[in-house]
């Protein structure tokens, strides 16, 4: 398939139609490797995981086995995690403490900056004229952190972590991270589903399928009800497809959500945000923003990063074009007492996750929408993301800009133009003078 020919019926911005054979062909499939998982920043762990010199983790950039280690000077690398000389894996262990990683099949020893140290029988055998500093392990061309959550990339032309996240991608992770000191909990939920990565992606933006796909949960009130807020729904679009989409407080309720903490039973305002206690303390405004500070959305990281409101982050991990697999990590702030850490770990494990009720009925449909995309009529035909497509604007609110509306599709088609934009720039170069800036005005 030629695929700079066939991109043009990708994705429509003009009318939000989106050619499904995306979800199931091969070639796009391994484009997407190198364009947009070999160029992004991708998360990769939090740096509660390797608190200590020689601790890493097993973790993952596209299709890529990654190594996230922190070496004894206290910087972190990102490793690949195969032997240069068979291509073997070096680790296997999913975490740990290490001195050094050592290959199980010829022994080759590697520092825990991927240098390698040594071989058996290096004099006799290589005849000591082996250059062993052009055989380490590869490593990312870029590591950083944000407020702990380590980043990774293999791109040496990508920017500087902070300007990749821009405001919307850092306002994402503030929206955990301001919630104090954070520990990830042993154990990562992992399960695989027979779905493409994007379906999983774009549904975070999805408050359309609420009450249809989790009608049973709210009907035995797990999920109440008022956390749809069908005519209050805020979006803020970033660069680089970054984005947060979902239910939003509108002006003056952060003030009466105050009022109702204080005990002021006056005020009927309606707010459903079980976790929005701490947006009312000083200095969470100031650093949320006027408009992050209402926003009670998802925060999308593309490629696949979801910033959860239930003190979770997703990594969606492409498996192929027909299979991803979910890693769900929980974050525990330090200060919340034994019975809070409790209920937060109940919350984590009975919403999202292999066991979570929500996510039970997300897998299924995405699994199907995969299956329906690989027909010969049905992948002929394309998917309708139009809805609220020229009917809002963007505003403004202490500098920050967002659409404020009703339920919509503005998040998705956004996650579709950047992929688009992706996957046809050659480089970072043309990426950075091609890619569309955050819409303004009507959307």
């Amino acid at each position: 398939m030629n695929l700079a020919q066939h991109s043009a019926r990708w994705y429509n911005p003009d009318t939000g139609t989106l050619d499904r054979r995306i979800f199931t062909d091969a070639d796009i499939y391994r484009q997407e490797l190198s364009h947009i998982f070999g160029r992004a920043w991708n998360f990769v762990c939090h740096e509660s995981q390797i608190p200590a010199r020689g601790d890493f983790f097993m973790s993952y950039i596209g299709a890529e086995e990654v190594i996230v280690v922190r070496h004894r000077d206290g910087s972190i690398h990102v490793l690949l995690n195969s032997c240069p000389h068979r291509g073997n894996t070096v680790c296997r262990a999913e975490l740990g403490s290490t001195r050094s990683f050592f290959c199980s099949y010829h022994g080759w020893n590697f520092d825990l900056d991927g240098t390698l140290i040594g071989m058996p029988n290096e004099v006799d055998f290589y005849r000591g004229e082996f250059d062993k500093s052009a055989w380490g392990l590869g490593s990312a061309a870029q590591v950083a952190s944000y407020r702990g959550f380590v980043f990774a990339t293999m791109d040496s032309a990508a920017p500087p972590l902070d300007e990749y996240l821009g405001w919307v991608g850092r306002l994402g992770i503030d929206m955990l991270a301001g919630k104090g000191d954070l520990e990830v909990v042993d154990g990562i939920h992992k399960n695989r589903l027979q779905c493409n990565w994007k379906l999983a992606v774009d549904n975070l933006f999805d408050w359309y399928h609420v009450k249809v796909s989790h009608g049973t949960s709210m009907r035995l009130g797990l999920l109440p009800e008022e956390t749809i807020s069908a005519d209050a729904q805020m979006v803020i679009l970033g660069a680089y497809g970054h984005g947060i989409g979902g239910p939003g407080l509108k002006p003056g309720q952060l003030e009466a959500l105050g009022r109702r903490k204080d005990g002021d039973t006056s005020t009927d305002a309606e707010w459903f945000d079980m976790q929005a206690a701490w947006r009312t303390q000083p200095g969470v405004r100031e650093q949320l923003g006027e408009t992050g500070v209402r926003s009670l959305g998802h925060p999308s990281i593309f490629p696949n990063l979801w910033v959860a409101l239930t003190n979770q982050v997703c990594l969606r991990i492409p498996r192929g074009p027909l299979e991803t697999e979910l890693w769900w990590f929980t974050f525990m702030p330090t200060h919340l007492t034994p019975e809070q850490r409790r209920t937060a770990i109940w919350s984590a494990n009975h919403y999202f996750g292999p066991a979570g009720f929500l996510e039970q009925d997300d897998g299924e449909n995405w699994s199907h929408s995969t299956r329906g995309a690989g027909g010969q009529f049905t992948g002929a035909r394309p998917l309708n993301f139009a809805m609220g497509l020229g009917q809002d604007y963007v505003g403004e609110d202490g500098g920050q800009h967002s659409i404020e509306t009703v339920v919509n599709e503005h998040g998705q088609r956004w996650t579709y133009q950047n992929w688009q934009e992706w996957m046809l720039a050659a480089n970072w170069p043309e990426l950075m003078a091609t890619g569309s800036p955050p819409p303004d005005g009507l959307v």
